[in-house]
């Protein structure tokens, strides 16, 4: 839904024609942050410490490339690449503290079908339970904040998960939580039923949307500044 909002054709590209990218080195970092913060959760509270934090990411890494070996072309100073790991964390670590508190779920898949056309589900980074029953939605960021003004666009994603969870099990979460990592910032929320209603009614207009360009084959182009991040560009309508 993302892809398709941003831009319909970028949406074809991945969606329906299926046409491969190459592995981003930003996004496979994230991949490995957010593996070392799970598996951090799954220690006992006392051994979850900075220094624990550190000894998991040669460990994931490793995994992260037997599931891809492609990755090690990418990395061409491990010392770096380690370096700026260590960075995210050492942020992380000045945003909360993992010992003090326990986390429920983690890689939470939440679904729903939303309308008889439309499946909805998304891996929630880390869900609370607190003892008393409030719940909150936790999304890692290994990038920068949004800037002023952005916040909103970036909540979407929180509300589209306590969307779900509300709609699943009848609990309206308390909180939603960013955290981002590049500048060590917290945007937070705390959603309203009317909020989450309003969630629902544009996620139902987004995939009509896409129903719709389905059943046409029509997808625009939308030029923006993502397009000059944008893998498909050589071979998008709107750049040639």
């Amino acid at each position: 839904m993302n892809d398709f909002t941003n831009c319909p054709q970028l949406y074809k590209y991945r969606a329906v024609d299926l046409l491969p990218e190459p592995p981003s080195i930003d996004a496979e970092r994230g991949k490995l942050i957010h593996s070392v913060l799970e598996d951090l959760f799954e220690l006992p509270a006392g051994s979850r410490t900075f220094e624990s934090a550190l000894e998991l990411l040669p460990t994931k890494w490793r995994e992260q490339l037997e599931g891809k070996p492609e990755l090690a072309a990418l990395v061409l100073d491990d010392k770096e690449w380690f370096d700026r790991a260590q960075a995210l964390l050492t942020n992380y670590f000045s945003l909360e503290r993992p010992s003090t508190f326990e986390s429920t779920y983690r890689e939470l898949h939440l679904e729903r079908d939303i309308s008889e056309e439309i499946y909805l589900h998304g891996y929630v980074d880390r869900l609370d339970v607190a003892p008393t029953g409030e719940v909150r939605i936790v999304d890692y960021k290994t990038g920068k904040s949004p800037k002023p003004g952005w916040e909103e666009k970036a909540l979407f994603q929180l509300r589209v998960y306590a969307l779900l969870y509300w709609q699943n099990e009848g609990v309206l979460p308390k909180l939603l939580q960013l955290i981002y990592l590049g500048d060590s910032r917290v945007v937070k929320s705390e959603p309203t039923e009317a909020q989450l209603k309003s969630t629902e009614k544009i996620l139902r207009n987004i995939g009509d949307e896409i129903l719709t360009a389905l059943e046409t084959n029509h997808f625009p182009t939308k030029k923006s500044r993502l397009c000059d991040w944008c893998f498909f560009k050589a071979i998008c309508p709107a750049h040639n």
